[in-house]
């Protein structure tokens, strides 16, 4: 097996004109992680996944994908790079106007040749892979938040992505709704394979689901950290860090049991 990391972060500066968001950020992600974009509001998580997906360049540095630069290409290879994610973003961002089997069909309309008959068959493999087998002609008005965000997940499923991105995803979610959620990432992980980032503050979540994570610090501008976040409560040593990680309660974490 290559040791070619799934994806890499090479002395990205992050910045809007004159103003850095973050500055030397380093990491890793092996194929099959689930990676987490963690620090406290303002830090710049969901700018530097605006980066990872190419909706942002950033300001100095370099980000590959199984070893291939993906901010110097030509745009006829990001393109190609591009249709290996999936994106989850915060709302869901579903069409309202359009039944969860119209929405989860259309990237496979737009981007394959494929029947209406295999459009259907994956759609409805999508639908039950997220739990939502049944819901095939419902719209988005008509479901929960959590079902909302399962069904946008099936849509970024569709066309079997390498990667897969999630901003915030447990936001405005219960906790019950939140933990499903966390469980199904875990699922796509073990069952497929799937290299999984994810931008998040929820500790619950962190501890539950990453197997390696980036700490960034508003305050400094800069990423502090790499790594398990277990591991790195159990043996860390920056106040700030274990402040974030604890929510400044001490070393033990408020959840340390795993989902199934």
């Amino acid at each position: 097996m290559s040791d070619t990391p799934h994806i890499e972060i090479r002395n990205l500066t992050m910045a809007y004109e004159s103003f850095v968001v973050m500055r030397e950020i380093n990491a890793q992600v092996k194929r099959g992680e689930v990676f987490v974009i963690m620090g406290g509001s303002g830090c710049g998580k969901s700018t530097l996944l605006r980066h990872l997906i190419g909706l942002k360049d950033p300001t100095e540095g370099e980000i590959f994908y199984n070893g291939g630069c993906f901010t110097s290409c030509d745009e006829d290879e990001r393109e190609k790079m591009m249709q290996r994610f999936g994106v989850l973003f915060q709302s869901g961002a579903l069409w309202s106007s359009m039944t969860l089997f119209e929405n989860v069909a259309l990237p496979l309309e737009e981007y394959t040749s494929l029947s209406k008959r295999e459009i259907s068959d994956v759609v409805s493999l999508k639908l039950a892979l997220v739990g939502l087998k049944g819901f095939d002609e419902y719209y988005p008005s008509e479901i929960s938040g959590g079902m909302r965000k399962r069904a946008g997940l099936a849509r970024a499923m569709a066309l079997d992505p390498e990667i897969l991105f999630f901003d915030e995803p447990s936001a405005g979610l219960d906790p019950v709704s939140a933990r499903r959620l966390d469980d199904l990432i875990l699922q796509l992980r073990d069952n497929l394979g799937t290299t999984i980032v994810v931008v998040t503050h929820e500790l619950d979540s962190i501890f539950a689901i990453a197997d390696n994570s980036v700490f960034l610090d508003a305050q400094s501008r800069t990423m502090r950290a790499q790594g398990n976040p277990r591991e790195m409560l159990e043996k860390g040593d920056d106040p700030v860090l274990l402040e974030f990680l604890t929510r400044g309660e001490g070393r033990k974490p408020l959840s340390t049991t795993p989902s199934a």
